[in-house]
């Protein structure tokens, strides 16, 4: 069957197979997940799941969003992914052509489309996502090879959802929502970052992963996670039930004889399952009360 798939997707030698593959499909969900989460929890109407901005604001960060934030990675990040084995197969290294460049200008450029359609706390959050997204790679401030500041900067992947609870809502999700989104998005970044350990070593680059080792980069994720499911349990005991399994997992991974980098290829599936949970839970309330 995955074999089938595969004959589906262009090359990786076209144009078009190269920029799917930069844009990580395997974790397009994790910008187009808090969008449907964040207009599930916003929309006070079933007709309002639909509304031509929410369906908007999904395509956007489905596709476009992940090959900005993608492609602003592999470039400036050309001479690091020569040691990283994870662009042999299921990832791609930049090429060094204008085909990335070009396409990470395009689709941020499209996230400003979005700003007159949107209220100050949508605009607020689209900005500080596109900033974030830019800057965790790129100079001059690279966030991404300064440890504590690349786990902090990613708490730009709950952006998705804020923007789009905004755009429904006309104002912020709570404020544990976002911390405990935001803490959710730094354990996960962190986590996802060990695989990378040695790799990043040998490129001379140091990150919170780097620095702590991967013992103590566990203990950060599930502490992250342990706080993030105390946030959300304050605004509803369903919502910490969804998340308590994240420090159970770290806790379970780091005890166990599993590899961190086979445990790492499962979070896209553990998320799609957690993202699901989420919104029915909103469905749930929205449809029955």
């Amino acid at each position: 069957m995955g074999h089938r798939l595969a004959r589906l997707v262009p090359g990786r030698d076209t144009r078009l197979g190269y920029l799917l593959r930069v844009s990580r499909p395997r974790f397009w969900l994790y910008l187009a997940g808090p969008v449907v989460i964040g207009v599930a929890y916003a929309a006070e109407t079933t007709a309002e799941l639909f509304a031509p901005i929410a369906v908007a604001l999904f395509a956007y960060f489905l596709l476009p969003a992940n090959v900005f934030l993608y492609g602003v990675n592999d470039v400036f990040d050309r001479d690091i992914d020569v040691e990283n084995p994870k662009k042999d197969e299921r990832e791609v290294r930049y090429r060094g052509d204008s085909t990335v460049p070009v396409a990470v200008a395009a689709t941020g450029l499209a996230g400003l489309v979005f700003l007159p359609l949107l209220p100050a706390a949508g605009v607020t959050a689209m900005l500080a996502f596109l900033l974030l997204g830019a800057e965790y790679s790129a100079p001059p401030l690279r966030f991404k090879t300064h440890p504590g500041l690349d786990s902090l900067s990613n708490g730009l992947y709950i952006l998705p959802g804020v923007v789009a609870y905004a755009a429904l809502a006309g104002r912020s999700p709570p404020l544990l929502a976002v911390a405990g989104g935001w803490l959710w998005a730094m354990a996960m970044h962190t986590f996802s970052a060990i695989p990378d350990i040695e790799p990043d070593r040998a490129a001379g680059i140091e990150t919170t992963a780097t620095r702590l080792g991967e013992r103590r980069t566990y203990a950060y994720c599930g502490l992250l996670w342990l706080t993030a499911t105390g946030a959300f349990a304050l605004l509803h005991p369903f919502l910490g039930g969804v998340f308590v399994f994240y420090p159970l997992f770290v806790a379970a991974i780091a005890l166990s004889e599993v590899s961190v980098e086979r445990a790492y290829w499962w979070f896209p599936a553990v998320n799609t399952v957690a993202g699901a949970l989420l919104t029915n839970g909103a469905l749930w309330v929205l449809i029955y009360g």
